[in-house]
């Protein structure tokens, strides 16, 4: 682990604990290099409010902290309006992720948000688009997947989930989720709008994070959440509950561990001695960023399989992913040749940046299965 990562990890802990940082240990910090690594995992509010209370004023920093506040505001507002019409159609829905999330950490702001994500009846698809687009949104991605996703420019985004997992997704986490509803909790306050409960709360964020990390990775953020929840509702959660849910999900291995990483990283601004695996882990959280990276899919991938059976997946898909690349191959599998051929075209043409990375990290890690076989 080097400096600006250790100093990271100090910063936040310093942010979540109410801690003023030691100013020795300040003046010791690169903060240019602090502020690019803070912003790959998009966690610089929270720096800066540790920053502020050690006196330290960083333009960057400082901008990066207004521009989070200023946009959870926007988001705040622009779900509260979406919301309304949602209630005004007679469209169930639940806010989910960060929306969430946020107002359980100690200091407004600290908790950065990308975007609005909500849950959503599936048979109202339709009419969900036709509110979103009354409100000046682009449909970007629409009934191509589980989720559909809106953009307003500048900074707005919305992701309409139709299901939190799909047939793409590792079958135990679609199979849990694919009848959502059954798990929800009705608003008190509204018509239409749900909730989860604290505990499966917790196994859909545990699932969620389980699906990036066991992927591209996630961020140094997602290891925040769940040290925020755990120390804001852990003593009143059913561990039991929780514990047999994970195991259906099989992920009850990954939810110990990340659980105790997150309390042994984050309950003190002393980083404490790690045994091997935990560094392991947390440095594959510190090294993915915020949306993981496509070398830690493609290494992931290569361990098992052969470069030629890498190339071959990503040429031919599964029939379920195919359906989520090209939708119309849900009606008539006939048509899987010309997804395929759409979906390469795509890929070396639209994405073209995407796949010259893909195709170094492939020559960079394959090589290296094999050097080591």
């Amino acid at each position: 682990m080097n400096d600006t990562q250790k100093s990271l990890l100090y910063m936040l802990s310093c942010a979540l604990n109410g801690i003023t940082p030691d100013t020795a240990a300040m003046q010791a910090m690169d903060l240019e290099k602090l502020y690019r690594l803070a912003k790959f995992h998009s966690v610089r509010a929270a720096v800066q409010i540790s920053l502020l209370r050690a006196g330290v004023q960083d333009k960057q920093f400082d901008q990066a902290y207004k521009k989070a506040v200023r946009k959870n505001i926007y988001l705040d507002m622009e779900r509260c309006a979406i919301l309304a019409d949602l209630e005004k159609n007679g469209i169930w829905y639940m806010p989910m992720k960060g929306s969430v999330l946020k107002d359980l950490y100690p200091e407004n702001g600290m908790r950065e948000m990308s975007d609005n994500d909500v849950l959503f009846d599936a048979d109202k698809q339709e009419q969900s688009k036709e509110i979103m687009l009354s409100h000046g949104y682009i449909a970007e991605h629409y009934g191509i997947s589980n989720h559909d996703v809106y953009m307003k420019p500048p900074v707005l985004n919305f992701e309409l989930h139709t299901s939190l997992f799909s047939s793409a997704h590792a079958e135990p986490l679609y199979k849990y989720y694919a009848d959502t509803k059954r798990l929800l909790r009705k608003d008190e306050d509204n018509g239409h709008g749900y909730h989860f409960s604290d505990e499966d709360l917790y196994i859909y964020m545990t699932a969620h994070e389980w699906k990036h990390y066991n992927g591209s990775g996630t961020g140094i953020r997602s290891l925040m959440d769940c040290y925020v929840y755990c120390k804001v509702k852990g003593d009143a959660l059913d561990r039991d509950y929780i514990k047999e849910q994970c195991r259906k999900l099989e992920i009850a291995d990954f939810e110990q561990k990340r659980r105790a990483l997150a309390i042994k990283v984050f309950s003190s601004d002393k980083l404490p001695e790690l045994a091997q695996s935990e560094h392991e882990m947390l440095m594959f959280y510190l090294t993915a960023g915020t949306y993981g990276t496509i070398d830690n899919v493609i290494k992931k991938q290569l361990a098992v399989s052969s470069e030629a059976a890498f190339w071959l997946g990503k040429i031919f898909p599964t029939t379920n992913q195919m359906a989520v690349y090209f939708p119309i191959v849900k009606k008539c599998i006939l048509l899987y040749p010309i997804g395929a051929l759409w979906h390469f075209i795509r890929a070396v043409t639209f994405r073209r940046e995407k796949f010259k990375n893909t195709v170094k990290a492939v020559r960079k890690y394959g090589k290296k299965v094999q050097d080591s076989g």
